[in-house]
């Protein structure tokens, strides 16, 4: 396994590769160890793409992804990277979409094991009401990242965030 820390705008995210796929990206509180000993080229273009991403010029992510999890959480994790970029679904249209009308909650379980933060855009789901409900990263990092996309879709031209 390779790992590195990105420092975002939104403080430290380790990511971690395994086999030639990103396997996790997540909030973190100190700088990682950096092990080189494989992958570090999926590392380096994830880097490079969440740069691009928070400095508006990627909508969309173009990395080989390991999304483990069970059968369930991979529909919801599929519909997740379905939501474009700038928008948001609720947690019971995310469960009607992937043919669990009833299983909103469980939606929400799958989005906390969810271990691609950002990439895997769980913070694009919000509650029925339009209120932002849990976040790994928490409520201010997922109010953030909403901001940001809204701001780089009203000007697409990678003006700087503010």
């Amino acid at each position: 396994m390779a790992q590195m820390t990105f420092i975002s705008p939104i403080g430290f995210l380790a990511l971690r590769a395994e086999n030639n796929m990103l396997t996790d990206v997540f909030f973190s509180h100190e700088i990682q160890s950096v092990q080189e000993d494989c992958n570090t080229e999926i590392l380096e273009m994830t880097r490079l793409q969440l740069e691009q991403y928070f400095l508006g010029t990627r909508t969309r992510f173009e990395i080989p992804l390991f999304i483990g999890g069970t059968t369930f959480q991979k529909k919801v994790y599929d519909a997740l990277l379905d939501i474009p970029y700038a928008q948001v679904a609720g947690y019971a249209e995310i469960a009607r979409i992937i043919g669990h009308p009833k299983a909103y909650r469980a939606v929400g379980s799958a989005n906390n094991k969810n271990r691609l933060a950002i990439i895997v855009p769980c913070h694009r789901v919000i509650g029925s009401d339009g209120s932002l409900i849990g976040y790994a990263g928490g409520l201010e990092k997922k109010r953030y990242l909403l901001d940001l996309e809204q701001h780089y879709k009203r000007h697409p031209q990678g003006c700087l965030f503010v």
